[in-house]
């Protein structure tokens, strides 16, 4: 979808959040009427500030505290929107229980109350949980492997805005306190014009591992230039897997490395991922390892591979959205039993895209280790 047409839906969305809030929430409340002129005046403002963050991220180039400014109120108007939709039903469930006048006015006040300070408070804890990653640790048993292997994963970083420098260099000395023997980043490693952000990914020269650093494609390099995004992470030393296949370890004691290209391949045709020639001239005899940035893939994935890891769902970033993700995707995150002979595990993100708010699904660095 091109920018301005992204733009005008994206705004189109929020419009109509604002108008729910307003006439189903706000309204409602038992507040005078200047207090509800500031609630709506807060909601104007919320709404100028997702038109801002469009235009820093597709057109001029903010300092970061301001774009911090202008990222805030996608997810705050979509978790007051969450708020609003239990406040609407919850006032709409008292009015129908048998209540004196002054036992349900107690009620529906405390209702007003605690839909604000929940709503108010659960955008706090969003804010910090999208700045704290967590370190994930997870075993998987791997048939026919003959050595364990400590693999970390990185994935949905979305450098650009507020992901910046120092973010990554963080990761990559939390990355490197690991000592992997490889470090896999599963997809939507950029989220800006390549040239602009080079010095942002530079700093991921300096992970440190025994076999190096891969990569495969998501989504979100084919909206910037997916052979430039290619060509610079190349540059940097880092193995992009597309749709081929590398042997990570000693002679008969490692296992396959495979990559393809991500399904975004298919709409834009072009870059498309082909699991056949990811898997052409594979040790037959070691097991295989999957990188591919959408869990969805996996329908594709009919024989040849043990393990398969994915990124994109984000966890769903803020709860609700969870399970709007399951819609589309067949595992939103965790390690899963796909069928007898494949297993698939879905990374967080280690970083985030539009607001700088987590909630329920906290940013992860997954070490993971083959056994």
């Amino acid at each position: 979808m091109k920018p301005i047409l992204f733009f005008l839906a994206f705004s189109g969305v929020f419009i109509l959040i604002n108008m729910y809030i307003s006439r189903r929430f706000i309204h409602k409340l038992d507040v005078d009427k200047k207090t509800k002129t500031v609630f709506r005046i807060f909601l104007v403002v919320n709404l100028f500030g997702i038109v801002g963050y469009m235009v820093g991220r597709y057109y001029i180039d903010f300092p970061n505290w301001l774009y911090f400014l202008f990222s805030l109120p996608i997810g705050i108007l979509f978790l007051l929107f969450c708020s609003a939709i239990i406040y609407d039903i919850s006032r709409v469930f008292l009015s129908k229980v048998p209540l004196s006048d002054s036992r349900r006015k107690f009620f529906k006040k405390s209702l007003d109350i605690s839909s604000l300070v929940i709503a108010t408070s659960i955008s706090a804890r969003a804010i910090y949980e999208a700045r704290h990653i967590k370190l994930q640790k997870v075993n998987i048993k791997i048939k026919d492997l003959k050595k364990s292997y400590k693999i970390v994963q990185l994935s949905d970083i979305h450098i650009g805005g507020l992901v910046d420098a120092k973010f990554i260099h963080d990761i990559v000395v939390r990355v490197n306190a690991l000592k992997p023997d490889l470090v896999v980043i599963t997809g939507d490693l950029i989220d800006m014009n390549v040239d602009k952000g080079e010095h942002i990914l530079r700093e991921l020269e300096k992970l440190k591992s025994q076999y190096g650093t891969f990569f495969v494609v998501g989504n979100h390099e084919y909206f910037h230039d997916i052979d430039k995004v290619i060509d610079k992470v190349k540059s940097m030393g880092i193995r992009v897997l597309e749709n081929e296949n590398v042997y990570i370890g000693q002679e008969g004691q490692g296992f396959n490395l495979a990559g393809v290209y991500d399904v975004f391949g298919y709409r834009v045709e072009s870059h498309e991922p082909d699991i056949y020639k990811a898997l052409e001239n594979k040790k037959k005899e070691s097991p295989t390892v999957l990188l591919a940035h959408q869990p969805r893939y996996i329908d594709e994935v009919n024989h040849g591979v043990d393990l398969m890891l994915s990124g994109h769902t984000h966890g769903g970033q803020l709860y609700p959205f969870r399970f709007l993700v399951k819609l589309q995707q067949p595992y939103v995150d965790g390690l899963h039993q796909h069928n007898k002979d494949l297993q698939i595990y879905i990374n967080k993100g280690t970083g985030f895209w539009g607001p700088p708010m987590r909630l329920g699904a906290s940013s992860e660095i997954t070490e993971i280790e083959l056994v």
